[in-house]
């Protein structure tokens, strides 16, 4: 009897210490280090150190590193290249050989010989032009290569892959190829000073040619200058409806006819206070956000539910929802992404109204049902499980260092489990 109080007043202690070391630890993504086993890669690696791109990667997920050997790497051409180009304009090299999305060799081989665009780290700085920051991987069915090149006809510049160096599942694929590639329009005699950071809003949205009727609203509305005053803090975040998106409202949903103060709460709707890069976005705990608007118009209201559905990050207003489409810049404090639809807000187009009181309480149009999408648009560039990790800004933002953390976590709870079965068995 005093045995079975005994176990039974120490259990909690015990679960606790259990819990506490078999829980995984979560750290940045190192790329120099994981380079490190393979001499053969080490001018590369160098190479990401120096310009700081290694960096870049420290809260990165999902990605799939394009590596040039030594050998290829220290030729006269090569060597060149490296040389004559500022520091800065190496770095956005560097990031184009960075794919925004995971690809295990299963996957490679099965890509189709008409190929498939994916995003690049070079693309989401939006000194990009169009979108030739994206890479084209194709396969030749024949001879099976895999080839990378820029997405605009006839590039000059492409390279071949030559094997693969290392998977980490679901996280970072390291493959080998044997030459750099340099993105269509690339200035090679780019200065050493960058544009500041803190880029303009609506210039970026014109640029990304699928948003001109969200880029007209934020310039006739002023909250873009609002937005981009906010940068310099904690950073935003902008899901930007595409001009599709807004073709497609339904008739009786009047937008454009709202009073200027209403149209500028539903742009704000479309903001979130916070810089999220799309891995902390797909991994997010806490999936209601509030948004600029929820600051303007009382706690609890104005906020998106953010989840992660089919692949792809949906944004739920509780009457649409929309899926992220495209990444149009993602550089640190700014994430500017596309999506599928407009976000309408349900206390201005739900059945029910706003809290007495609050401005913009009217019922705009008619009740809508929810607008659901059974499948959301696939998010091209990234790939993977969601991983349920907490990504607060500042803090990690889904930092992890190439381990299938989902994994890792169910291991421990179940053997946690039978820590706890075995005591109850002894007691």
């Amino acid at each position: 009897m005093a045995f079975n109080l005994y176990i039974s007043h120490f259990t909690p202690t015990i679960i606790t210490y259990l819990l506490l070391f078999t829980t995984p630890s979560i750290s940045a993504l190192n790329i120099t280090e994981l380079l490190s086993p393979y001499p053969n890669l080490s001018a590369f690696s160098a190479l990401l150190s120096n310009s700081a791109v290694a960096s870049d990667l420290s809260h990165r997920s999902s990605l799939t590193l394009l590596t040039v050997p030594n050998s290829y790497l220290t030729s006269p051409s090569s060597v060149d290249l490296t040389r004559r180009l500022s520091l800065s304009a190496l770095a956005d090299l560097l990031r184009y050989h960075i794919l925004l999305q995971f690809f295990s060799w299963s996957d490679l081989q099965q890509i189709s010989p008409s190929g498939i665009l994916v995003t690049t780290l070079f693309q989401t700085t939006g000194r990009a032009s169009s979108n030739f920051g994206s890479v084209n991987i194709s396969r030749n069915p024949t001879t099976k290569t895999i080839t990378l090149h820029s997405p605009a006809p006839y590039s000059p510049s492409n390279a071949t892959v030559l094997f693969l160096v290392k998977t980490l599942p679901y996280n970072i694929t390291i493959l080998s190829v044997n030459s750099l590639i340099i993105p269509y329009g690339f200035d090679l005699m780019a200065s050493e000073t960058l544009p500041p950071l803190g880029l303009n809003i609506t210039k970026a949205l014109i640029d990304g040619h699928n948003f001109n009727v969200a880029a007209s609203m934020l310039s006739a509305s002023g909250v873009v200058e609002e937005f981009e005053a906010d940068e310099g803090g904690a950073g935003i975040t902008l899901f930007v409806p595409t001009d599709i998106a807004f073709a497609d409202l339904p008739n009786n949903e009047k937008l454009q006819s709202l009073p200027a103060d209403k149209k500028a709460v539903v742009l704000k709707f479309h903001v979130l206070h916070s810089y999220y890069p799309l891995g902390s976005l797909e991994s997010i705990v806490n999936p209601v956000q509030p948004t600029l608007a929820t600051e303007d118009m009382g706690a609890g209201r104005f906020t998106l539910n953010i989840s992660r559905v089919n692949g792809s990050v949906a944004i739920d207003t509780g009457l649409v929802q929309a899926s992220v489409t495209q990444t149009v810049i993602d550089q640190k404090p700014l994430a500017i992404f596309g999506v599928s639809k407009v976000l309408l807000p349900r206390e201005f187009f739900g059945k029910e109204s706003a809290v007495p009181g609050k401005p913009g309480n009217e019922v705009i149009g008619s009740a809508q049902s929810p607008d659901v999408s059974p499948s959301p648009d696939n998010s091209p560039g990234f790939g993977g499980p969601s991983s349920h990790l907490s990504s607060p800004p500042g803090f990690r933002e889904d930092d992890r260092s190439g381990v299938d953390v989902l994994g890792q976590r169910s291991s421990c709870i179940v053997a946690a489990v039978c820590c706890i079965g075995l005591l109850y068995v002894l007691v």
